[in-house]
């Protein structure tokens, strides 16, 4: 089986993901979802990682499903759709709902489940070359199993325009409507997400999987008193974790949490960084630039 999906750990704990069939765009069939879900579950059982970057090879991040599978599956059974479709949709909510920080690092042509990807990560950063369409339509079918992602990304309003219109967009729309979080040039790309991850680690691994779980079990509640309970047992609980007590500790006495210490450690070791060469590598160039360039050959 061909690798459709490429990743690597870093010895920091970041892991990249590499949709792999640059000369398709990064278009998707069943073998490349199903090789997703399974590198996205060793990745969430795996405790060396602490974040997850996912990309696309070559000049673009995911062209959506792919047509020629698409074609295929006109004379599949309603049964055959039914399991195909499925898959992919587990593929959507494995990504969505892993227990790891997630960022999209996003570039040139996006297309339908591409988008999808996209709204299914926690943080989306683009490039300004960046294009994006919710094409379904205009092959007859309709973006069903991205729909929650994507509507929860941009908002109903902005759904309803363009999964009926099909219509081409812009990364500098993407970043309005909220698809895109950042917005940057393309050379800026791993810098930028080289930053998000140092701010992410400055968090508690445990209480970010916790605050990824709260907002799910919120977002669409009303503010009722069983929420209000909820809310209260959450945090009650939390504080008497030893993460949280070691967090409350290392602010009170003006030093850095445990989590954060071994990566400080070898920051201001290594080579005797100055101040910029410090800064600089958390903008990315010792955090991921090293790695995605290795998986980036396209460029």
């Amino acid at each position: 089986m061909a690798e459709k999906i490429l990743s690597m750990i870093d010895k920091d704990g970041n892991a990249t993901i590499a949709l792999n069939r640059p000369e398709l765009h990064n278009a998707f069939d069943p073998e490349m979802g199903a090789q997703m879900i399974t590198v996205l579950k060793q990745l969430e059982a795996n405790p060396k990682v602490r974040a997850v970057v996912l990309m696309g090879q070559g000049k673009s991040f995911c062209a959506g499903a792919d047509i020629e599978h698409m074609r295929k599956s006109a004379k599949f059974t309603k049964e055959q759709n039914r399991k195909a479709a499925y898959q992919t949709a587990q593929m959507y909510h494995t990504l969505y709902a892993l227990k790891k920080p997630t960022i999209a690092r996003v570039h040139g042509a996006v297309r339908g489940g591409g988008v999808g990807l996209v709204a299914a990560c926690d943080i989306a950063i683009g490039s300004r070359d960046a294009t994006f369409r919710l094409s379904e339509v205009r092959l007859g079918i309709v973006p069903a199993m991205i729909s929650p992602y994507v509507v929860a990304a941009i908002g109903e309003r902005y759904a309803r325009r363009y999964f009926i219109s099909g219509e081409e967009f812009d990364s500098a729309e993407a970043y309005r409507i909220g698809l895109l979080h950042d917005l940057v040039e393309f050379e800026e790309l791993n810098p930028r997400i080289g930053r998000i991850l140092a701010d992410l680690y400055c968090g508690g691994p445990h209480a970010i999987v916790a605050a990824k779980q709260q907002i799910g079990r919120v977002a669409h509640a009303g503010i009722s008193e069983a929420l209000v309970e909820d809310t209260a047992n959450t945090i009650a609980a939390i504080r008497a974790t030893r993460e949280a007590q070691e967090g409350l500790s290392a602010f009170l006495e003006k030093r850095k949490a445990a989590w954060i210490e071994p990566a400080s450690q070898k920051m201001t070791t290594r080579k005797a960084l100055t101040a910029k060469d410090a800064k600089d590598a958390k903008e990315g160039k010792r955090i991921v630039k090293g790695k995605l360039r290795e998986l980036r050959k396209g460029h």
